[in-house]
């Protein structure tokens, strides 16, 4: 008898090997994912920055709600980049298994978005109720 494997062991190998190969492209595409999660988070706080600057730079334009509309327009584009960054990053995670990786929670993908939403509300409301000086 040869020292070889017989070619049941040497298919049972392959078959382990390919069964890594799809666990590590799966925690890869996991991490992949928190990335994609994380620039969807950064468009959205750029999106509320700029009507947030648009409203300090223009508050003086006439009449004064003009600004004030823009602004909240980009920050309502930027509350739901947040909502939809967490839908799509939570829907990614619920289709995959992690094996080595340890991906962010999706709650706290949740938590995140919603926190960054709500702030964000919050701006909006802001530059409404407030009175900036003139000039």
């Amino acid at each position: 008898m040869s020292n070889d494997k017989s070619s049941n062991e040497l298919a049972e190998d392959r078959t382990d090997l390919a069964e890594d190969r799809t666990d590590w492209a799966e925690d890869r595409t996991l991490m992949a994912n928190e990335r994609t999660f994380a620039g969807w988070m950064r468009t959205g706080l750029a999106s509320v920055g700029i009507g947030l600057g648009f409203n300090a730079l223009f508050n003086s334009m006439e009449p004064a709600w003009v600004p004030k509309v823009i602004a909240t327009v980009f920050m309502v584009i930027g509350i739901y980049i947040f909502y939809a960054a967490q839908d799509k990053g939570c829907e990614v995670q619920k289709r995959l298994q992690p094996h080595k990786a340890e991906p962010l929670a999706r709650m706290n993908m949740r938590l995140i978005a919603g926190f960054m939403g709500f702030a964000s509300a919050l701006l909006a409301v802001a530059i409404w109720v407030m009175r900036f000086p003139a000039g």
